[in-house]
């Protein structure tokens, strides 16, 4: 769970990056903003792809499981 967080604080941080690098006309700030979100998104579906294989190994066990009965 916590990285869930950190994943959505760096996204929320590249937002806001991206945001004030706009409003004041600073591109590196828009680029390190796009950077951060991006990172944020990328880890995000590192770990929902994560889930889904502990899924599915999960899944597997349960299955072999019951064979051996």
């Amino acid at each position: 769970m916590s990285d869930d967080i950190d994943n959505k604080l760096e996204k929320a941080k590249g937002h806001a990056k991206e945001a004030v690098g706009d409003l004041t006309d600073n591109e590196k700030l828009e680029r390190e903003g796009r950077r951060d979100r991006a990172a944020g998104e990328a880890k995000e579906k590192v770990e929902r792809a994560k889930d889904k294989v502990e899924e599915g190994i999960d899944a597997v066990k349960d299955e072999l499981g019951r064979r051996d009965r």
